[in-house]
This record gives C-alpha cells, structure tokens and sequence, in this order.
C-alpha cells in the first residue's frame, strides 16, 4: 500500500469574517507564571492569528492547554504558563473564529479513507476490530517518516519482556525508525538486565521460567550501571554490548528517561525532576511528525498532550501528526483516544507481537521493493 500524506487545505482569509477580523490583542504578563484575564489557551489544532491588516500567521511546534507569546524578534511562541516572565506580550481573547483574531482551523486536513455514513455498525474500535490494513498504513507511514519526518516512540517496559520483541525494537532502531525515544527507568533497566542476566524482573526472556534470586537482578543492573557511571559509559566500555539501550547509544538516536516515584536506583541519566523531563520530552514532541505509544498509558498521555496535531514538511508545508496507541486494554486505547488527537489510531494486541509483526512486515517490504 502506497502512502500519501493527506491534503491540508488553509482556512479562507478572503471571506468577511476573517477578512474583517480585527488585528489580535496582547496584554503584558505582570508577574512570572501567572497569564493575563482573558488569555487565549491552545488546542491541539492548527491556529492562526492576525498580525497586521493581511497577515495571518500559524504558529508553529504547537501543544495544548498553554499560551501564545509574541517574541521580542517578531515570532509567535507557545509556552507553558509556568515558563511565562513578566513583561511577556500573550494573546488574550478567546472567540477563535476570527471575532478577536484568533482563528482555530479544525476542518484542515481531508481524509477520504474515513469517509462513512450517518450510521454504520462497527465503527468503534475493539478487541474485535480487524487491524491489517492499520498494520499496512503504519509500513507506509514509517516508511515514508522515516525519510521525510521523525519518529518518536513512546516505551512502556513490556517492549524488552520477551526476547522476540526486544531483538525486533533493537532491529527497528538500527533501521532508523527510531528518531527518538521517550521512556522510564524501568524500560532500561530491564532492557538492560536482559543484557547481563538474560532476564526482565527475574523470569527468563525465551522461556519466561523464574531464576532463583531474579529479583536481584534488575538492582544488580543499575548497580553495575552506577558503577561504571552511565549508559554511554557501559557501552563505550563494552560492558553493555546488546539490546535496546544499546542499539540507541550506537546510532546516536536521543532518549529521555523521565523518573518515577515508584523508580528503583533509578539508572543513571533518569531525570527525577519531572518539569526538567517535560521540557526534554517536549523537545522531541514538538518536531514529531508520528508518535507510536507501547504499553504505557500514563507516559503516552504525557506525550501525547505535548504534540500538536499539525508539523511542517520539509517543505515547509502543513501536515499532520500521525499517533498510534498500541494496548492490550481497550480502556487505555480509548482514554489515550479521548486527548482528541485528529489522527489518533489505537490498535488492540498485545505489544510484544505487534513489534515482532511491525518489524517483519517493514523488512519483507524492504526485501520485496525495487531498487
């Protein structure tokens, strides 16, 4: 199946009401993290604002649920509000159809693919969907990103708990799938004790058999990570020579290890303050073009709040974010659904045998297209 990014067509600035529309409003932060009365918060949609009598401009490397500010250099900039400094000039209004200059283009993007009627059975998704063609549209998609876009996963630990899965995510980084991973402590410490113990919290990854003392194993992991003082440090070392974690160091693709309460150790390069890790995951997030969440459903809300639902081509032409959600529970594919993603996909399976699948079909793809 060929992929094709689907048409994004402007909104129209020659009809009366946005062509009338008066010039947006500022008002001046007074003090630090707190935004004026009458703010405009974002959404997850492309927005424009009117500049000048017939200027229009989108802003860029959007997220929801934060405000727009007008830079000293003439850009518009959405922030957080905890990032906000007195003296900053933030759109304020919050009609957004023109009436106060802002102007919320919801009907964008066109797919001719989800076209249906008023009424039809089965359009939810359930453990009873049929996901093949998903599974031909995501080869295309990565395919395509992997060129011309960027790819960032979203890993919970179930990724590195069985031995197929884990080979098949370290193959997908060294095919360059992988732009950039967002993850917990947990993803690499267990990654990293299959490495040294061939184990994930104690049970054996092929045979899933229980080793006596297991339970050592995973704190013997970040021990000996400690020890030598990184990851890139045991890998340089060629104390850690495989897995996940490794494949990342190796092809020099960036990961963020964002803490938990609930963390062991944690390894080092976990980042334990949680405004620190937003601001490093949003980094990824706001140049993604295709997000693929695995079995982590409070880590992919995260992400997923932090990405718009709109990035440029390198073109400079508007396109959308594509977002998979992959989970065995219909309840987290569905809640991770509802932040109101334009492209949100959830496939139901579990996440160990959609990335043996995933990366198989990418590679007879490969094997089979011509030169």
């Amino acid at each position: 199946m060929n992929f094709t990014l689907p048409t994004y067509t402007p909104p129209d600035f020659t009809s009366p009401l946005l062509a009338t529309a008066p010039i947006v409003t500022f008002d001046k932060v007074k003090k630090d993290g707190v935004a004026p009365t009458n703010y405009h918060a974002t959404t997850i949609f492309p927005e424009y604002f009117k500049l000048d009598i017939d200027k229009w401009e989108l802003v860029a490397q959007s997220r929801m649920d934060s405000v727009v500010v007008y830079t000293t250099d003439g850009r518009l900039d959405v922030r957080e509000f905890r990032r906000l400094k007195k003296g900053d000039c933030v759109v304020v209004g919050r009609s957004v159809n023109g009436e106060e200059g802002i102007y919320v283009h919801t009907q964008g993007f066109h797919f001719p693919e989800e076209e249906r009627g008023k009424f039809s059975f089965r359009s939810s998704r359930s453990r009873e969907t049929a996901f093949s063609i998903d599974y031909d549209q995501l080869y295309g998609l990565l395919e395509h990103d992997r060129r011309e876009g960027r790819i960032i996963w979203v890993v919970g630990p179930a990724v590195v708990f069985d031995h197929d899965a884990r080979e098949a995510f370290a193959k997908l980084i060294r095919q360059g799938y992988v732009h950039a991973l967002l993850a917990g402590n947990a993803m690499a410490t267990h990654d990293i004790e299959a490495t040294f113990f061939g184990t994930a919290l104690g049970q054996q990854l092929y045979h899933q058999a229980t080793i006596a003392s297991g339970h050592y194993h995973h704190l013997d992991a970040i021990n000996t990570i400690k020890a030598v003082g990184s990851i890139e440090q045991a890998v340089e070392n060629g104390v850690l020579k495989e897995g996940v974690m490794h494949s990342l160091v190796t092809n020099h693709v960036p990961y963020v290890l964002a803490g938990s309460i609930r963390d062991d150790g944690p390894l080092p390069g976990v980042i334990g303050d949680v405004y620190e890790a937003q601001d490093r995951m949003r980094a990824h997030t706001r140049q993604a073009t295709t997000v693929i969440g695995l079995a982590t459903q409070l880590h992919t809300i995260a992400s997923g709040n932090m990405t718009p639902s709109y990035s440029f081509d390198k073109q400079g032409n508007v396109r959308p974010v594509y977002f998979y959600l992959v989970d065995m529970s219909e309840f987290a594919v569905n809640k991770l659904a509802d932040r109101g993603s334009l492209i949100a996909r959830s496939i139901l399976t579990n996440v160990q045998d959609f990335i043996v699948t995933l990366q198989r079909g990418l590679k007879k793809r490969a094997s089979t297209s011509p030169e």
